[in-house]
């Protein structure tokens, strides 16, 4: 859950669509929602360039794209523990997710797999080696899932059984993906698509190992780490987009499940730029508060998209909802 996805495109072609920008407000924020259809039509084919594009040409425009990249942001500095605690941040419960509910599933289907096992032989009248072969099936599926699939297969099925069983956790993964769409926008960083169950991302990406998860327009940031040479801009925004699905769990329940894979991923690349503990203690504590302090202020868009993604509702359309939550005084 939470994947941060990279694509770089090349040869894209910029699109001549037609969209004019007119003056007064009210021609602006009908334009604006002919410009994000138009970059749901360039994402969807694949023309990243040409959506951020788009995008840019209406940001911080009156009745256009004012809250991309407008986020307003605490200095950057080392931040205490205790300076975290005084803004209602533990961090122990916000950087350590443990999955309990999909925990609690793979228990039970194990319980239940034994269960049924038991009473088959019972109702059918296996006989021990008849029971030992079909073990031994299972076993061998479960070793071919894990070896060939890395476990795909398993997470599939336990993810689809999840979100079918469990209202609670369908929505504590919409929540955590909403914190990461929020945030990229605000922060500057074009989301791209988003997909809500395994099964989905299965669907869209062909791939047994790809979670559910959020996707970016990040062509910047990859360009600089191929180049080897990561901005201070391009990392804080990283780093605030990678954590945003945890906090967005923190804020809602008090604690993150998901998103240890998000955590992760950030703790590679700042081992990659050679950060030593110390600098990566400040910048994860900078990152949890700054990215706290952005969605305590903005609840009530991050609400408001939630409720559009889980409707299924398209890039353009829940950028739309976000524009038109988030008043001026807001940004």
């Amino acid at each position: 859950m939470g994947t941060l996805m990279h694509c770089l495109s090349s040869k894209l072609r910029f699109p001549t669509s037609g969209i004019i920008l007119c003056s007064s407000s009210s021609e602006i924020s009908v334009s604006r929602q002919q410009v994000l259809k138009q970059v749901d039509k360039e994402l969807a084919k694949g023309h990243e360039r040409a959506a951020l594009s788009l995008v840019k040409d209406l940001q911080g425009k009156p009745g256009g794209l004012r809250c991309f990249g407008a986020a307003r942001q605490v200095p950057q500095r080392l931040y205490t523990l205790d300076e975290l605690k005084l803004n209602g941040i533990v961090t122990q419960s916000l950087l350590s997710p443990v999955d309990t509910t999909l925990g609690s599933i793979e228990r039970n289907l194990q319980i239940a797999a034994v269960v049924g096992g038991v009473s088959a032989w019972n109702v059918f009248g296996f006989s021990p080696q008849q029971l030992f072969y079909v073990s031994l099936a299972a076993l061998f599926l479960w070793t071919l899932d894990a070896i060939s699939f890395n476990g795909g297969v398993s997470s599939l099925a336990i993810d689809t059984i999840g979100h079918t069983f469990s209202q609670k956790y369908r929505n504590r993964v919409i929540q955590h993906e909403a914190g990461h769409f929020l945030i990229a926008y605000l922060l500057g960083i074009l989301p791209k698509g988003y997909t809500l169950t395994s099964l989905d991302a299965f669907k869209k990406e062909g791939s047994l190992n790809v979670q559910a998860g959020t996707a970016f327009v990040d062509i910047e940031f990859v360009e600089e780490v191929n180049a080897g040479k990561v901005s201070a801009t391009t990392l804080n925004r990283f780093a605030c987009i990678a954590l945003a699905g945890v906090v967005a769990e923190y804020l809602l329940y008090g604690y993150a499940e998901g998103g240890l894979a998000d955590i992760n991923q950030l703790d590679s690349l700042l081992k990659s730029l050679g950060f030593t503990q110390k600098k990566t203690d400040s910048q994860v504590r900078w990152s949890v508060l700054n990215t706290v302090l952005i969605m305590r202020r903005h609840e009530a868009a991050r609400a408001k998209l939630a409720e559009a993604m889980a409707e299924g509702k398209s890039v353009g359309s829940c950028i739309d909802t976000i524009e038109n939550t988030i008043g001026d005084a807001d940004i």
